[in-house]
C-alpha cells in the first residue's frame, strides 16, 4: 500500500511528458541544446500548471550525467538523487514560510560555495511573491552577478506582486492553465496506467471541475478512483454526487428553456435538480458562469477562435459545448443578456437569507422569461 497522490506518482520525469507548456519546453530545451541556460528564471502562471515540475526537471537536465540528450536520462546517480529528493544542492524553498531577510541573507552566503556533488546547485524559491520587500531587495546583487555554478528559479501565482527589480534580472516564462482536452488526455493515461476503466464523460466533468489546473484534476480523479476502488469501475452519476458537479447539460436545458420563455420547463429542470439534493447557491454559481460564457462567445462573435479568449475558454469547455453556447447567444442581445446575469446575480445574495431557498432563483428565471417575451 502507498499514500503517495497520483500527482506525484505521475509528475512528469521529461520534458516530452510536460502538457500544455510547450512554448516553455522548447524555449529551454533550446537553450539546453545550445549550452546557454541563464542564471535567473521566473515561472509565472495558474496554480497546477507545471511550474514547480518544470523548475525540477531543469535541475535534472542541467546536472544530468548523459550529455547526449538535452532529457533528464533519469538513470544516472544525480537524476536518481534528484528524483528521490535527496540532493543536498537542490534548495527547494517556500517562500511563504521563509520570506524574511534573514532566511534570504543566510542564502545568499550559502550561493558562493561551490555544490557538493552536483554541476549546479539549483535554488527553487516556490510562492516567490510572499517574499517581503527587505528580502527581494536582498537577493538583487546576487541575482546580477551569480556564481557560474548557481541557478535560480522563482515561481509564482501572482506575478503582479513580483518587485520589477526581480522581474528584470530573471527570464520570465508564463505557464497558462491546461485545455479539457489537454487534461482528458493526461488522466486518460494516468487511468489506464492504474488499471481502472473511466469513461471519456467521466475525464471531462473532471477536467471541466479543475479549471485547467492538472494537480487539481489528478487529485480529482484520485478521489474519484478512491471512490470505485471496489470494481474499478465508476459511473457518470456517481461522479455527478462525489464532486457536487452541475452538469454543463443541465445548464444548458434550463437556458434552452428560459430562452424559448418557457418558464414551465426551466421550474422543472431546477426543481429535478434541488429534488436530488443540489444546493441552489451551486447552481446559481455555474448558471452566471455558464451565461459569462455566452457572453464572451456573443461578442467575440465572429472573430477567429484561435485567440486568447477562446484559449481561456478551453479550459473549461470542449468545442461541442462552445458551439452550443454559440446558437443560444445568437437568440438573445448583448443588452438582454446583460441584464439575465445582473437578475440571477442579484437573486444568487438573496438565496441565504430566503426562508425558501430556491424563490429567488424561481424569480428571477420568471422576469427573464418576461424580458425574453
Amino acid at each position: 500500500m502507498t499514500n503517495q497522490v497520483l500527482y506525484r506518482k505521475y509528475r512528469p520525469q521529461k520534458f516530452s511528458e510536460v502538457v500544455g507548456q510547450e512554448h516553455v519546453v522548447k524555449t529551454i530545451t533550446n537553450a539546453l541544446s545550445s549550452n546557454s541556460v541563464a542564471h535567473a528564471y521566473l515561472f509565472c502562471g495558474p496554480k497546477g500548471s507545471g511550474k514547480t515540475t518544470m523548475a525540477r526537471l531543469l535541475a535534472k537536465a542541467v546536472n544530468c550525467e548523459d550529455t547526449k540528450s538535452v532529457e533528464p536520462c533519469n538513470k544516472c546517480s544525480s537524476c536518481k538523487e534528484i528524483n528521490e529528493g535527496r540532493a543536498i544542492d537542490i534548495m527547494e524553498i517556500d517562500a511563504a514560510s521563509h520570506r524574511g531577510i534573514d532566511e534570504i541573507r543566510e542564502l545568499r552566503d550559502g550561493i558562493r560555495f561551490s555544490p557538493a556533488r552536483l554541476k549546479y546547485r539549483i535554488f527553487i524559491l516556490d510562492e516567490a511573491h510572499q517574499l517581503t520587500s527587505g528580502a527581494a531587495n536582498a537577493l538583487l546583487k546576487t541575482l546580477e552577478e551569480a556564481p557560474s555554478h548557481a541557478i535560480f528559479v522563482f515561481a509564482t501565482t501572482e506575478i503582479h506582486k513580483m518587485i520589477p527589480t526581480i522581474i528584470s534580472r530573471c527570464q520570465r516564462f508564463d505557464f497558462r492553465k491546461l485545455t479539457v482536452p489537454e487534461m482528458i488526455g493526461r488522466m486518460s493515461k494516468i487511468s489506464k496506467s492504474e488499471g481502472f476503466k473511466v469513461d471519456k464523460e467521466i475525464l471531462k466533468i473532471i477536467a471541466s471541475s479543475a479549471e485547467g489546473s492538472m494537480r487539481d484534476g489528478e487529485s480529482l480523479l484520485s478521489q474519484v478512483m478512491s471512490f470505485s476502488s471496489g470494481d474499478k469501475e465508476v459511473k457518470v452519476e456517481d461522479v455527478r454526487s462525489l464532486l457536487g458537479v452541475v452538469e454543463k447539460q443541465v445548464i444548458s436545458s434550463f437556458i434552452d428553456s428560459v430562452l424559448n420563455s418557457d418558464i414551465k420547463g426551466a421550474f422543472s429542470v431546477m426543481n429535478n435538480l434541488f429534488s436530488k439534493g443540489t444546493d441552489p447557491e451551486e447552481f446559481q454559481e455555474n448558471l452566471i458562469y455558464y451565461l459569462r460564457e455566452m457572453m464572451i462567445l456573443k461578442i467575440m462573435s465572429g472573430e477567429e477562435k484561435s485567440g486568447s479568449v477562446y484559449d481561456v475558454l478551453k479550459t473549461t469547455l470542449t468545442e461541442e459545448e462552445m458551439n452550443i453556447m454559440e446558437h443560444q447567444a445568437e437568440k438573445v442581445s448583448e443588452k438582454i443578456m446583460q441584464e439575465m446575469i445582473a437578475l440571477f446575480l442579484e437573486a444568487g445574495s438573496k438565496i441565504k437569507y430566503s426562508p425558501i431557498p430556491q424563490l429567488p432563483l424561481e424569480i428571477a428565471t420568471a422576469k427573464v422569461a418576461q424580458l425574453l417575451k
